[in-house]
């Protein structure tokens, strides 16, 4: 049976990734924002494990300026697909077709898959398939990918255009006398390139895409004639060469257009519009999405969710697993070191984290909603009128509103950022926004201290937020940093009702990695930390005091005790959450087990967290454990996007000083205006430090030297 490859391409929210998911069975992320794939991946069709299909990062066009653009070109040119099928938004044809223009220049078989039919019949326009595959000269099927219509004969089409051998290229067609330039540039290049990649490079070389054509092998003979047939050809348009392949590629693509659409709404507002008239408005929208969020928080840290955490530390992890394990147990005649272990180790340490899954379930499932409705999307743009003023692009937001689920995949996403100066800060920064990892501390902080009020959880948001803000201010003001930020070009997907297989699945993966992380990580942990905080170091059973945990947190409080929680156990829960962010809930759950306190709804480490901690002390602690590192998996991500292990340490010094300084500034003053504590000289320390954080906020930009970079340098930054 013959093996065929299918290449997956198209503009970024077009559906791409979720055709892929349908026609592979694959689990990939699928959001309504742009920037979701940013790697090639890679499954074969269902029922048909002959066919391969490669889903390529969303890109608007062939230029290699962006990692993603790179990576769709490299496989388009050497990784030989037998076809290529090209996802194209149908409520967005015009835009969508400018893309669909270079996949036909490259010469190979394309199919074009016009997906979100249905909201085009919706919407009261009408595209007739057999004009536009008529003005195109290839295939054109209607589907919808959400719906899995049109599924099987786009792939039935990409299989018929595919055995064609040999295949029969297609180009769109030009004006003739552009058409006759590229044919003589294709004459001039003769055998060095690929027969079938003739026209993709002749159009690259009259574009003067240098990145593009870079590593031709063209002599100056060569050389000199395509210039002199480029220059010619200038003259007779009389424009530049890049322009005039541009506004040729409209020009096409206007008269497609005019042959295929039919429209009755034209001059109608769509829901769409109305919607974006007031979630995106100028001055409402910021307020908007405070209270959108606030609301979510409100939902999941202090309402619904609670009660299911409530439940699953009174009843489950309080009782029902406790009382059955140590019934079982005794049954066994285990030793008594090792019932201690289980119970107050395995089942303290990974029942601390468990609990909060409910909460975390019912945030993951309000955030899909927003994800697959279009909302998020919304958020990008609105934010990047925000973020420029301060020396990033939306473009930056993306990441970190990923990075809300883990920062792991936020970093990742960084990647679809060109501009390397706006790409490493955005590194910086993403991981200060509140992964699922961060929420259990949130939760209890406010549960324990904060029980009625219902500020405290979205303000652990808005922190991340403002941190990032802030340091995209202070940072552009370095010559590290210095410089405009990278455009942020968005396609706002139209608002449809949310899927309900989408936001249970993104729901799903989400908790479920959660839950394997504290099955893993959090299991291993809580052995190694019930040891340590039981043992000492000749070896010998002790109080939780004269553990190898006590002395080695002693060692390191007095480095806290300026932000409030100078006691070893907050101390060593900071050190462990280092490892994964839910270790500090999963520390407190085993120093704090033993304690027969239990607080007045039920959760059982509040009553000595209130006594190991004051309110201003605990928000504190908070503030730190969210601006500091994250868990080496994400500070993993952030060497491999840095590429560097010097920038590395930058990225997580600049972290860890700007917790430190957050979480000192907070407590000094929080203690003296909220709990009555007396000026000295750690207040004046403490303004002292605000007052630099103002300076660098404030000061001149310094001016850039001037350098040249090569185009050799600049592939090179790309990559």
């Amino acid at each position: 049976m013959e093996c065929l490859q299918f290449a997956l391409a198209g503009n970024p929210n077009s559906g791409k990734t979720s055709t892929f998911n349908q026609l592979t069975g694959s689990m990939q992320s699928v959001g309504n924002w742009p920037g979701v794939t940013v790697e090639r991946k890679s499954g074969n069709l269902k029922k048909q494990k002959n066919i391969t299909i490669q889903d390529l990062p969303g890109i608007y066009s062939l230029s290699p300026y962006t990692p993603e653009e790179i990576v769709a070109r490299d496989y388009l040119l050497t990784g030989s697909p037998n076809a290529i099928i090209n996802i194209v938004d149908a409520t967005n044809l015009e835009r969508n077709l400018y893309l669909t223009t270079q996949l036909m220049e490259t010469g190979i078989p394309v199919v074009v898959g016009l997906n979100m039919m249905d909201l085009i019949r919706k919407s009261g326009k009408t595209i007739n398939l057999d004009k536009l595959a008529y003005g195109l000269g290839i295939p054109v099927v209607s589907m919808s990918a959400l719906k899995k219509q049109g599924l099987q004969e786009l792939i039935h089409k990409s299989s018929q255009i595919a055995k064609t051998f040999p295949p029969e290229a297609i180009y769109p067609t030009y004006d003739e006398r552009l058409e006759a330039a590229l044919s003589e540039i294709i004459d001039v290049l003769g055998n060095t390139v690929p027969p079938k990649q003739a026209r993709f490079y002749a159009t690259k070389l009259f574009e003067k895409d240098e990145l593009a054509t870079e590593n031709l092998d063209l002599s100056k003979i060569q050389r000199k004639e395509i210039n002199e047939i480029i220059a010619i050809t200038e003259k007779i348009f009389d424009d530049t060469s890049d322009a005039i392949l541009v506004n040729e590629r409209y020009e096409f693509i206007s008269r497609l257009m005019a042959l295929c659409t039919i429209s009755e709404k034209e001059l109608r507002l769509t829901i769409s519009d109305k919607i974006d008239q007031i979630v995106t408005n100028r001055f409402l929208a910021i307020p908007i999405f405070g209270f959108v969020m606030w609301g979510i928080y409100y939902l999941a840290i202090q309402t619904i969710g609670v009660m299911g955490t409530d439940w699953v530390n009174d009843v489950l992890f309080g009782t029902v697993v406790p009382d059955f394990v140590t019934t079982q147990l005794a049954a066994w005649h285990v030793a008594a070191w090792m019932q201690d272990l289980i119970l107050n180790g395995i089942i303290a340490g990974v029942g601390a984290v468990l609990g909060f899954v409910p909460q975390l379930l019912v945030l993951f499932f309000c955030l899909s909603l927003l994800e697959d409705c279009g909302y998020m999307a919304r958020i990008a743009f609105v934010m990047d009128r925000l973020f420029r003023k301060f020396g990033l692009s939306g473009k930056s937001f993306i990441p970190m509103l990923i990075a809300t689920g883990c920062g792991v995949p936020g970093v990742m996403a960084s990647r679809t950022i060109e501009n390397e100066k706006d790409r490493r800060m955005t590194v910086m920064v993403t991981t200060f926004m509140p992964c699922s990892a961060k929420l259990p501390i949130i939760a209890l902080v406010a549960g324990a201290f904060f029980p009625q009020a219902s500020w405290v959880a979205p303000s652990a948001y808005f922190i991340g937020v403002t941190a990032i803000v802030l340091s995209g201010i202070a940072l552009k003001k370095t010559r590290l940093f210095a410089g405009d930020p990278a455009p942020f070009i968005m396609e706002l997907p139209a608002y449809h009702l949310p899927q309900v297989k989408n936001v249970f699945r993104q729901t799903f993966d989400r908790g479920f990695s959660f839950i394997k992380k504290a099955g893993t990580i959090i299991f291993v942990s809580s052995i190694i930390l019930w040891f340590m905080s039981n043992y000492s170091f000749t070896l010998k059973a002790v109080s939780g005091d004269q553990s190898i945990l006590a002395h080695l947190g002693r060692v390191i409080a007095p480095l806290f005790a300026p932000l409030g929680w100078g006691n070893w156990q907050g101390a060593v829960a900071t050190i462990t959450g280092l490892i994964a962010k839910e270790n500090v809930i999963n520390t407190f759950g085993i120093l704090f087990s033993h304690l027969d306190e239990v607080s007045e709804n039920g959760a059982e480490i509040w009553g000595p967290l209130q006594a190991a901690f004051t309110p201003v002390a605990a928000y504190s602690f908070l503030v730190f454990n969210l601006l500091c590192a994250p868990c080496f998996a994400a500070i993993g991500a952030i060497h491999r996007e840095m590429g560097d292990a010097k920038w590395t340490w930058i990225a997580v010094g600049y972290q860890c000083g700007l917790a430190y300084a957050v979480s000192f500034v907070v407590y000094q003053f929080g203690h003296v205006i909220f709990e009555g504590g007396a000026l000295n000289i750690a207040t004046l320390i403490a303004v002292a430090v605000l007052t630099y954080g103002i300076f660098l906020l404030i000061r001149k930009t310094p001016q850039p030297k001037n350098t040249v970079i090569t185009m050799h340098q600049l592939k090179g930054e790309v990559k």
